[in-house]
């Protein structure tokens, strides 16, 4: 099969992953699933990859590469294990990112993303920027009718990580607040439209791209700002002293350090977005009572709720398309922002 493969780290992102014929992944326990990718996203955390970031956690002795990434999966389904039932081959299906064991105690009390013994695809284990991957049948969802692989394969870790931040936010908020959202791409736009339906607050928009803002007019949001160096004056005086709830999905770049000060007294910010480091004077958290916490990708269950979102119309992601071959121009226009939301590989 054809699959783009990783085969060095790079903080200054010089690398191209190679497109090369490997031989495709078989079924060697009970429980496992063949996928027949259909589309796969591209993620941020990809480039952090790439720039090895994720080094010192998931190639801990060094002799990882090289490997497939792609953990936003989607497609059909082309084999199955001996004790997989919920799925049969050619069922549509989209991936949860995370393989988890469904019997340590984080599991049994349904946080999948905590599991013990979990493993991720394309974050470690070859994932779905090749024509097939392999993953468990715990992870895999069958869509609804009528809903294509490829126009839903980014929910599978974009889609779940803004659901779950937003949901977050969502009972945190009443009608009348306001929640600022820091970035208009590939999570960011997603959380927008499930604000929209899960609560009454008003949503500031905040992004320095035209076309990011104009998707965010769009999609409903009630203010959209470009930011910049007066980002904090600007929401302080939108709010009349401070949004009630903050996410970050950028959390690098100097955002890290302006989200949290766009909060008024009582408010919370969620981190989403990372490479940065937060910088608070203890003061601050005490006086403002203000609170800082961070939001993992979700859930399996909550991957379940998004696609029924999905299904009925309430959100949708909008996308680039771009062949497996053209992989490394889709990283590159990804890194230039040369496209709104999320890019999609289709092998």
């Amino acid at each position: 099969m054809k699959a783009a493969r990783l085969y060095e780290y790079d903080p200054e992102m010089n690398v191209d992953l190679r497109i090369e014929t490997v031989a495709p992944p078989t079924i060697t326990a009970p429980d496992e699933v063949i996928v027949k990718v259909g589309a796969a996203g591209l993620c941020r955390t990809d480039l952090h990859i790439i720039e090895g970031v994720w080094k010192d956690i998931m190639d801990t002795e060094g002799n990882l590469l090289p490997y497939v990434m792609g953990h936003e999966n989607a497609g059909w389904v082309e084999d199955v294990g001996s004790a997989v039932t919920s799925v049969r081959p050619g069922d549509a299906v989209i991936c949860h990112p995370f393989n988890a064991c469904g019997i340590c105690m984080s599991c049994r009390y349904g946080h999948d993303m905590y599991c013990d013994h979990g493993k991720f695809p394309g974050l470690g284990l070859d994932g779905g920027f090749a024509e097939y991957f392999k993953t468990s049948e715990r992870s895999v969802i069958k869509l609804n009718t009528g809903i294509t692989p490829l126009s839903v394969a980014p929910m599978a870790d974009a889609g779940i990580t803004a659901y779950r931040a937003a949901k977050k936010a969502a009972k945190l908020l009443y009608p009348g607040g306001y929640v600022v959202l820091l970035g208009i791409g590939g999570l960011g736009h997603i959380a927008l439209q499930v604000l929209k339906h899960t609560c009454g607050a008003r949503v500031i928009a905040v992004d320095q791209e035209p076309g990011a803002q104009a998707l965010a007019r769009d999609l409903g949001a009630d203010i959209v700002i470009a930011g910049g160096p007066d980002l904090v004056e600007q929401v302080r005086d939108l709010t009349g002293g401070g949004a009630h709830v903050a996410i970050d999905f950028v959390g690098e770049h100097g955002t890290e350090n302006q989200c949290w000060k766009l909060l008024r007294q009582g408010g919370e910010l969620i981190m989403v977005g990372y490479g940065g480091v937060v910088e608070v004077p203890t003061l601050e958290l005490v006086a403002n009572e203000i609170r800082i916490g961070g939001s993992l990708v979700g859930d399996f269950v909550e991957l379940v709720e998004l696609m029924e979102m999905n299904a009925d119309g309430k959100v949708k992601m909008h996308q680039t398309e771009y062949s497996l071959d053209d992989i490394n121009l889709a990283i590159s226009d990804f890194k230039e922002r040369k496209y709104t939301g999320r890019g999609v590989i289709v092998p």
